[in-house]
C-alpha cells in the first residue's frame, strides 16, 4: 500500500494505491473516489473497539458510529480520501505507544490497527473539545487529518497547547487541563480559554486552526432560524 498526500496543507487529499487484496478502514463519508471495482463495506467492525458497542462509543467521540472498509480484489486499485474539514492529512505509523485522537481527527487506517474510546476523566469534561477521545493500539498505519495545517511537537518535559488546537498525542504523555491566565475570568475575557499541560516524553499533533472557535464565528453570523 503506497499513500501520497495531495495538495499540502490547506486542502489535503489522500491518494492510497492499494495491491490486490489488501485492506482499508475508513472513517464514513471520507471516500471521495476510487478504482470501479474496488469492494466496499460498512461495518461495526469487530474484536477490541468493534461491536455496537464500539459504534456506539465513536458517537460519544465525535466520529461516525460506521465504518467504511475497502477492498481491492485481484487487481490494484485505488482511492481518494478527504477529511470533512479544509486541512491537512498526516500519516503516522504505530510503534510501542498508543496514539490519542482527538474528535474529527480520525481518517482512515490499515487492518492491523485497534480503535477503541478512552474517558479522558474530568479534565476532559472542561476543556470545551470531546469528553471520550480514540485511542489507536496495535500497529500499522493510521490517517490523522487536522483542520489547516498540522505539525509535530517532540515534548521533552513540558509543553502548553490551547484545547482546540490538539490532534492527537501518544499515550506517553499525561496532560492535565487549566486556565490560560493567572484567573479564570481573565483566562475567558482574554480570547484564550483553557489549555492544555502536557508532560513526559512522546509526540503531540496540533493544528493551525480551531474548529470549534470558526463554528462559533460562522454561526454568529447565520440568520437566524
Amino acid at each position: 500500500m503506497k499513500v501520497d498526500i495531495l495538495h499540502q496543507p490547506d486542502s489535503a487529499i489522500a491518494k492510497i494505491d492499494m495491491e490486490p487484496q489488501e485492506e482499508l478502514v475508513a472513517e464514513a463519508g471520507a471516500m471521495v473516489s476510487m478504482s470501479g471495482h474496488m469492494n466496499v463495506n460498512t461495518t461495526l467492525r469487530k474484536g477490541k473497539g468493534g461491536g455496537v458497542f464500539g459504534g456506539l462509543k465513536r458517537m460519544l467521540a465525535g466520529e461516525s458510529m460506521f465504518l467504511s472498509v475497502f477492498r481491492s480484489g485481484t487487481s490494484p486499485a485505488e482511492i481518494y480520501l478527504a477529511p470533512k474539514l479544509m486541512g491537512d492529512i498526516l500519516p503516522y505509523q504505530m510503534g510501542a505507544h498508543d496514539l490519542v485522537v482527538q474528535s474529527t481527527g480520525y481518517l482512515a487506517s490499515t487492518p492491523g490497527v485497534d480503535l477503541d474510546l478512552g474517558f479522558q476523566g474530568l479534565k476532559s469534561v472542561f476543556s470545551g473539545e470531546s469528553v471520550f477521545w480514540l485511542t489507536a493500539s496495535g500497529s500499522g498505519l493510521v490517517l490523522l487529518s487536522a483542520f489547516g495545517g498540522i505539525y509535530e511537537i517532540k515534548v521533552d518535559g513540558e509543553y502548553i497547547v490551547d484545547t482546540g488546537h490538539i490532534v492527537a498525542f501518544e499515550k506517553t504523555l499525561n496532560f492535565s487541563v487549566t486556565k490560560a491566565g493567572s484567573s479564570w475570568i481573565g483566562a475567558f475575557l482574554g480570547g484564550e480559554g483553557l489549555i492544555c499541560r502536557f508532560q513526559g516524553q512522546g509526540r503531540l499533533f496540533c493544528q493551525t486552526h480551531n474548529p470549534g472557535a470558526f463554528g462559533r464565528l460562522i454561526g454568529s453570523k447565520l440568520p437566524p432560524r
